[in-house]
This record gives C-alpha cells, sequence and structure tokens, in this order.
C-alpha cells in the first residue's frame, strides 16, 4: 500500500513537472530527477528500490518498442555506419578508456572491475536522449543518428557487460570467445525480432479489431524480449528489429481507426513510462548514499566526476575522427554527396548528446551481491555511486547546456522545414486526386457526368490553388467534410459522402506507394496519413448519421 501511494505521488509529480518544464524551459528529465532526489531524502517517505528486473522487462521492452517503431527504417538504413561506429565503436571505446582509468587512478580497481564500471557507463541512454533533444528542432538528420544510436547501443553495452561481469566473478576472461559471441548475439537477437516482426505483420493482416491489434501490440514487445533471453540472445535488439519491421509495414497493415487508438495509447503509455523512470532515477539516490561507507562520499564523488569527464571527451575525440573517416571512404568508394564539406557544428552537438540514464543505473543494481567462493562484489556500492554520479553529472550539465548550444551554433532546421514537406505531400495528393476524378469523369457516359464528382473536382481544384499559393507560407488546408447545404438533397449528398470516402481510399494509396519510395520522410507519411485517418472516421460518421432512420441514434442497436 506505500508503494502505491508513492507511485500515485511520482505521477503527481510528472505530471505537474512535464507541464512546467516548457515554461521554466528547463528539459523535464533534468526537472524529473531532480525532483526524485528530493523525494527521496523527506523523511517517512516509503523506501522505493529498484529491481533492476523491472526496469529490464517492464520498462525497457514497451520504451524500446515506441522508438524503434517510430523510427524510418529507410533513415535507419541510410545512417546505418554513423549508427555502427557509435553505438558499437564508441561503447567499445568509451567501456576500454574508462577500464584504463579505473584501473590506474582508482584505488583498488583492477582490469576486469574497470571492464564492468566501462561497460555500465558507456551507452548514452535512448530515453534521455530523445528527452534532451525533443523540441530542439535539431536536423532530422542528427535526430536519426542519436535516436539510432539510442537503440541499439544498449544492446553492444549489455553484452560487453555480461562478460565483464563474468571476469569479474570467474576471474576467467577469453578475449575471442566474447568476439564470437558478441556476433552471435547480436546477430541472434536482431534475426528473432525480424521473424516475429514479419509474422506479426502476417497475423495483423487477418485481425480487424482495433482493440485486439493494439493489445496485440503491447504483447509483443514483452514476448520476443523474454524470447531472446531465454534464447541468451540479445533481447534489446529483438524488439528493436521486430519495431522497425512493424513500423515499416504500419502503412499497410492498419487501419485508421487502429491508427489512431495505437497512436493515443502509445503516446500515454510511452509518457508515463518515461517520466517515471526518471523520477525512479531519482529516487534511488537514498540507497545509493546509503552503500557508502563513512568518509567515503567526497573521495568516490570524485572519482565520479573523473569518470564523468573521461566519458564526455571520450566522446567528443571519437565523433569527429570518425565522421572524417566516414567520409574518406565514402570518397574512396565514389559514392554520392562524399565531395561535400563536413559541418562541424551538428557533430559537436552530436558529441555533447551522450547522456547517460535508467538503463546504466540498471545494469549497475544488476551486479551481482558475491563472486565465486561467496566473498563480496568488490567496489559494488563504489560503482553504483560512480555510475549514479555520471548519470546526473550529463543529465544536468549536458542536458541544460544542450539547447543553448543548439541556439548558439544555429544548427537548428529551418522551423518551415517539415511544415513545407507536409504540405508538398498534400498537394501532390491533391494534384493526383484531380488526375483520379478527370479519369473517373472521362468514363462517365457523355453529356450525363455525376454531379457528385464534378462538385468533387472543384472542391479538390479550390484545394489545390490554396496549397500552392500557402506552400511558402506552410499553412495547412486539409480538405474538410462536404457541407450538406451544397448539395440539394439527402440522396446527393450521400453520394458525394461516398464519392469522397472512394478519393480518400485513393489518396491513401498513393501515400503508401510514396512510402515505399521514400519519397518523403517518415514523419510527413505519418502526419498527413493521421489526417487522413482522421477524415476518414469524420466521413463514416457523417455517412452513418445520413443513413441512419429517422428518430433513431447512430451507435443504437
Amino acid at each position: 500500500m506505500e508503494h502505491l501511494s508513492l507511485i500515485i505521488l511520482m505521477l503527481a509529480v510528472l505530471v505537474a513537472l512535464s507541464a512546467a518544464a516548457p515554461k521554466l524551459k528547463v528539459p523535464y528529465p533534468v526537472l524529473l530527477v531532480v525532483a526524485g532526489g528530493a523525494l527521496a531524502l523527506v523523511p517517512g517517505l516509503p523506501n522505493f528500490k529498484l529491481e533492476p528486473d523491472i526496469i529490464f522487462l517492464i520498462f525497457l521492452p514497451p520504451l524500446l518498442y515506441t522508438e524503434s517503431y517510430q523510427m524510418s527504417w529507410h533513415e535507419f538504413k541510410a545512417n546505418l555506419r554513423p549508427i555502427s561506429l557509435l553505438a558499437v565503436g564508441l561503447v567499445l571505446t568509451t567501456m576500454l578508456g574508462v577500464a584504463a582509468l579505473a584501473h590506474y587512478v582508482i584505488p583498488g580497481f583492477g582490469w576486469a572491475l574497470g571492464f564492468v564500471l566501462g561497460a555500465i557507463v558507456s551507452p548514452p541512454d535512448a530515453l534521455a536522449a530523445t528527452a534532451a533533444t525533443k523540441g530542439l528542432g535539431l536536423p532530422r538528420r542528427v535526430l536519426v543518428i542519436l535516436d539510432g544510436e539510442g537503440l541499439v547501443n544498449d544492446a553492444s553495452a549489455l553484452i560487453a557487460y555480461r562478460y565483464a561481469v563474468a571476469a569479474a566473478v570467474s576471474g576467467v576472461f577469453s578475449f575471442w570467445d566474447a568476439g564470437w559471441h558478441f556476433v552471435l548475439v547480436a546477430g541472434g537477437g536482431a534475426a528473432l525480432g525480424g521473424a516475429v516482426g514479419y509474422v506479426a505483420v502476417r497475423l495483423q493482416n487477418w485481425l480487424h479489431d482495433a482493440t485486439l491489434i493494439t493489445a496485440l501490440t503491447v504483447l509483443l514487445p514483452f514476448g520476443v524480449y523474454l524470447a531472446a533471453e531465454r534464447l541468451a540472445i540479445s533481447g534489446v535488439l529483438a524488439v528493436v528489429a521486430m519495431g522497425l519491421m512493424l513500423s515499416r509495414r504500419s502503412h499497410d497493415i492498419y487501419d485508421n481507426q487502429t491508427r489512431l487508438l495505437k497512436h493515443s495509447f502509445w503516446g500515454v503509455v510511452s509518457f508515463l513510462l518515461n517520466g517515471l523512470v526518471f523520477i525512479i532515477i531519482g529516487l534511488e539516490l537514498r540507497d545509493v548514499l546509503a552503500g557508502l561507507g563513512p568518509g567515503a562520499f567526497w573521495p568516490v564523488l570524485r572519482y565520479g566526476l573523473l569518470v564523468s569527464a573521461a566519458a564526455i571527451v571520450i566522446r567528443i575525440a571519437w565523433v569527429f575522427p570518425s565522421a572524417y573517416l566516414a567520409r574518406v571512404l565514402a570518397r574512396w568508394r565514389g559514392q554520392d554527396g562524399a565531395e561535400e564539406p563536413l559541418d562541424w557544428r551538428p557533430l559537436l552537438v552530436t558529441s555533447w548528446a551522450g547522456v547517460r540514464g535508467v538503463i546504466s543505473l540498471a545494469t549497475a543494481l544488476a551486479l551481482p551481491l558475491v563472486v565465486r567462493g561467496g566473498a563480496p562484489f568488490p567496489q559494488r556500492n563504489v560503482i553504483l555511486f560512480i555510475t549514479f554520479t555520471v548519470i546526473f553529472v550529463t543529465l544536468i550539465l549536458q542536458g541544460l547546456t544542450l539547447p543553448w548550444l543548439v541556439r548558439r551554433l544555429g544548427v537548428q532546421a529551418a522551423p518551415s522545414t517539415r511544415a513545407a514537406e507536409e504540405q508538398e505531400l498534400r498537394l501532390a495528393l491533391a494534384n493526383d486526386s484531380l488526375a483520379y476524378l478527370e479519369a473517373k469523369l472521362a468514363a462517365e457516359p457523355p453529356g450525363h457526368p455525376d454531379p457528385c464528382l464534378l462538385t468533387l473536382r472543384e472542391v479538390v481544384r479550390r484545394q489545390a490553388r490554396r496549397l500552392h499559393g500557402t506552400l511558402a507560407a506552410n499553412e495547412a488546408t486539409p480538405l474538410g467534410p462536404p457541407d450538406p447545404a451544397e448539395t440539394q438533397d439527402a440522396e446527393r449528398f450521400e453520394n458525394l459522402l461516398r464519392c469522397r470516402l472512394d478519393l480518400t481510399e485513393h489518396q491513401r494509396r498513393l501515400l503508401v506507394h510514396l512510402h515505399r519510395r521514400d519519397a518523403y520522410s517518415e514523419e510527413a507519411i505519418r502526419q498527413v496519413e493521421l489526417e487522413l485517418d482522421r477524415f476518414e472516421i469524420a466521413l463514416d460518421t457523417q455517412l452513418a448519421t445520413v443513413q441512419q432512420p429517422e428518430g433513431e441514434e447512430v451507435g443504437e442497436a
């Protein structure tokens, strides 16, 4: 009952601070972590102990699924090289750097413990990075790289962590065995996720109930994660691969009601889980401090600040050379765009966005209590405190300064870029719809065209002219449902609604075709598709009202 009261209190704090964050111009993860830390120090509040299994099983699968589902497969594939360099190369480099620092500077840390600490603090957190960069107007490519890195680097860090802990517990480590196992675990997780995603796509083609399909999308991330962990392969990559597969085919397998229901449901779930994660980080402060011995706070804090600085510097030192090396390789291969000069400003923003989060904390808490022989796991409390320090420093320092850095460097995408692309997509749909209506009118009997088609053609023409005229101003002018006043009688109005539904279905088919060709970004496709979904439901409702016998209400049996 005490924990239930604390959870309700956390939800109240989450809603209040999330509403206050835009007015305070502070990233909401920073406010939530600070609030969680303040709650942890309030006398009389029940002690909230974070179980690693809760993060890895309850929080991680759904949040990874939402992030991967929102990712464009085309953009992910196009940026796979920089994503891999950050998610694998940088993670392993950071682990080596932190391990060397711990071995030579922190008393009582051998190489095995150094690698454990390095594996824990090496991956920037997908949730924290996304929250820190949200609303900053960063260029799309920078966001895709950061999001892609956050989705993949947890897997590489967790695999490395398992081997480092095994070495610390047993005292035995084989580099070659670890390397081969890394490839097998990562590849196996991606293969399993892709296979489950393929089966899920086929299955959902046969389902038509929006609630049932949404419930299935809740079960799938947990199921594939548990299956992967049972097979000793990467559950993280399994969830990510499945999410990317479903994202790629979502425009084909879901109808308008399902998309709207999923959009609303997962929006609320993602908001609540993300917020609770950051509050929980702060709540762990009490247990982390309690684990330190008398007089150990300031020395361990210095080590934590040193490791934090090392993690930040290593990332900066990695991003620039790797980007230039990738450009040299692209030139050597003769790839398009390889001669364009690199802009150092987005690279600096990318290097400064390495915010650590709850995955590092949960991984540290998952450290075993004892090693082989029954002795306590060495330096466990020190590792926990250093991890918490790295999370706090990167989240506060980088999270608070990242908006200032983005504005100072001027790397924000033009405010009109996304709106202009959406407007271009709407205009393309309108122009194609005109051609579609002209073709249908041409098939009508000579001298007896369908008046509904004529009316609809004129409406679409007006829309196309407005879209063309306002494209530079980025003003959206969606085509609303027909007005009954524009029609002569109920029968003609009903026919007009049916014609409009037919045209909307044609626009949807065109949208799917444009998505398969990757003619527009995933964001633009999803936004215009959402408008079509809402509009189509409005048309269905209006048509049901027109068809309903007088005196009855829509929805009655």
